[in-house]
């Protein structure tokens, strides 16, 4: 009998004409695919009927966070395989025939894979209803976002709980790590806003208050930080810097996480998505701004940066 791992690679050799980009490992222990590549574990058939019905890059998702698609290694690494041959071939793909439809319907047939659409793995998913941007729609997203507890955050943050990804003045110091590129960024964005003591800001969408408290401590701003989530006004409001162990968020959830930073961090790493900081002023009715001749001072006054 043919083992299963060699059946889906059969099956995949039209999505992937140059090969498969990593090594499968099907529910019957058979592997196929190149030796020296990332594994993708296929723990059991429920994972090939969920691709079945949903062929694209949420089905994938779905099947990992329901634990019936894992990847044996660096998920980073397993993403950054597959995604350029999807990408790569996806406009240019032909359709598959009839013959080849008849072949892939055999396949799944053989392998216990057709069936009903599988249920929705057990992460909790968005249920938003209203208007788009409306209040209540808007504090419904960002409450399931950000109140899964601030200690769950606290293990994926850094110390000063800074969301957004940092500004690295020193990425090739081993001593230079996370929490210093925090710091530095939000140095950057006081040195922007011109801070000075007695300056008012307001912080919309504060998250855990690192910015604000930032402003407050260093530069003396008289600070009002707004946020829509439960969790993060009682981080802010308690100054709970750092909270120990809780009872995490489930296993699905962790998942949707180690998926989303993995796929965040290549698509940082391929420039297809970044951070950005856009200074707007308001000109006097001279037409004047206040602002400097040069971002000099920004970045290198008082030996900072």
């Amino acid at each position: 009998m043919t083992p299963v791992a060699d059946r889906l690679a059969a099956l995949l050799a039209g999505p992937f004409p140059d090969g498969l980009p990593v090594r499968l490992r099907a529910w019957d222990g058979s592997e196929a695919g190149p030796p020296d590549a990332p594994v993708v574990v296929l723990r059991a058939r429920r994972a090939l009927r969920r691709l079945l019905w949903q062929p694209d890059e949420l089905g994938l998702a779905q099947a990992y966070i329901a634990g019936e698609l894992d990847v044996d290694g660096d998920l980073a690494e397993g993403l950054s395989r597959v995604w350029p041959a999807v990408r790569d071939s996806g406009p240019a793909r032909t359709a598959p025939g009839p013959r080849q439809l008849a072949a892939m319907a055999v396949t799944a047939l053989r392998l216990g894979a057709l069936g009903p659409r599988p249920p929705a793995p057990g992460a909790p998913q968005a249920r938003l209803r209203g208007a788009l941007h409306s209040t209540g729609r808007d504090r419904a997203a960002i409450s399931h976002h950000y109140d899964l507890s601030n200690d769950w955050y606290a293990l994926l943050l850094d110390e000063t709980m800074a969301y957004s990804c940092g500004y690295w003045t020193r990425p090739d110091d081993p001593s230079y790590g996370p929490a210093d590129a925090q710091r530095d960024k939000l140095e950057l964005i006081c040195r922007k806003l011109g801070l000075f003591p007695g300056a008012r800001l307001l912080d919309i969408g504060c998250g855990w208050g690192s910015l604000s408290l930032y402003a407050a401590r260093e530069f003396q701003a008289q600070v009002t930080a707004v946020t829509l989530s439960r969790e993060q006004h009682d981080h802010v409001a308690a100054r709970i810097a750092r909270e120990g162990l809780g009872e995490l968020v489930g296993e699905p959830t962790a998942r949707v996480w180690r998926l989303y930073l993995a796929g965040s961090g290549l698509a940082f790493r391929e420039r297809r998505m970044g951070v950005d900081q856009i200074l707007a002023v308001r000109p006097t009715a001279e037409g004047e701004a206040a602002m400097p001749p040069t971002p000099y001072d920004w970045y290198v006054s008082g030996g900072w940066g």
